[in-house]
């Protein structure tokens, strides 16, 4: 049986809010809230650990087995929910900080490294794609939110959980791309060149500064190279999630063209 909770004023319940709300909040409990029944299936099959489980069963919530559940009415469900459409679930799950020695790299990895990100949307935007696209990590540098903001899980749909997300400084961040060989691709306006004319096919990091302030001098000076998009309107830049997308696509094409053209090549010897 699963305890009823029919005030909100429960404890409980204030707790799960002040998660959801403060940043310190969730560093001090070591808990961030999930909700959603895809993201919270997202974060299980990552590895995260759920500490507890508020479900509505107006709203026909079913929830994971072995897993500590507080049944809520749906007044109470619709006040703390962001969203209606949540399946009435939101659990509260224990932090985990990945460090950048613990990412798993392919042979030639492709990394996004997003400097000083400010708003949880994009940050989440970002993650979306990076799912899309097989990226190896995304690495959040000087960030100005904290990877469990609940409107970045949103944004992300889970994204954050499947893509492997780091929380660093730039110095980290520099020392470690430098040491794994990984070449530093800034986009920037200034300096540059197309990025369709760059070779993403090597292990790569993409790296992002932005839209306001762009990147700051410490990764001008340790890139191996700077690209743009071209911007053909009158405005001289876009969103980051847009333009990280754009970046990323443009590996995925270079690294599947070069797989198709070593495979002809492989068939061509083959047939000789």
């Amino acid at each position: 049986m699963m305890e009823q909770i029919t005030s909100i004023q429960n404890s409980k319940i204030k707790l799960l809010t002040a998660l959801q709300q403060k940043s310190s909040e969730r560093r001090k409990a070591g808990l961030f809230v999930v909700e959603g029944r895809q993201e919270l299936e997202h974060c299980i099959a990552a590895g995260y650990d759920v500490d507890s489980v508020f479900c509505c069963p107006e709203l026909g919530a079913e929830v994971p087995a072995g897993v500590r559940s507080f049944a809520v009415t749906k007044a109470i469900y619709e006040k703390i929910a962001y969203r209606g459409s949540t399946e009435g679930v939101i659990a509260e799950v224990r932090t985990r900080n990945l460090r950048l020695d613990d990412l798993q790299l392919r042979e030639r990895p492709l990394i996004v490294v997003l400097e000083s990100v400010e708003k949880p949307g994009n940050l989440g935007a970002v993650l979306r794609s990076a799912d899309a696209s097989g990226v190896d990590a995304v690495v959040v540098c000087d960030p100005l939110t904290d990877l469990y903001n609940p409107n970045l899980i949103r944004s992300s749909v889970g994204a954050v959980f499947t893509v492997p997300c780091v929380a660093c400084s730039s110095d980290e961040c520099i020392r470690f791309l430098k040491q794994k060989n990984i070449q530093i691709l800034t986009a920037q306006l200034q300096d540059s060149r197309l990025y369709y004319d760059t070779d993403m096919t090597v292990p790569t990091a993409i790296v992002m500064g932005t839209e306001h302030d762009g990147l700051t001098d410490q990764w001008r000076q340790a890139a191996d190279a700077h690209i743009r998009i071209p911007m053909l309107g009158r405005i001289d830049s876009l969103n980051v999630s847009v333009s990280a997308a754009i970046l990323m696509f443009e590996a995925v094409r270079q690294r599947q063209s070069l797989v198709s053209v070593k495979s002809e090549f492989s068939v061509g010897k083959v047939g000789v």
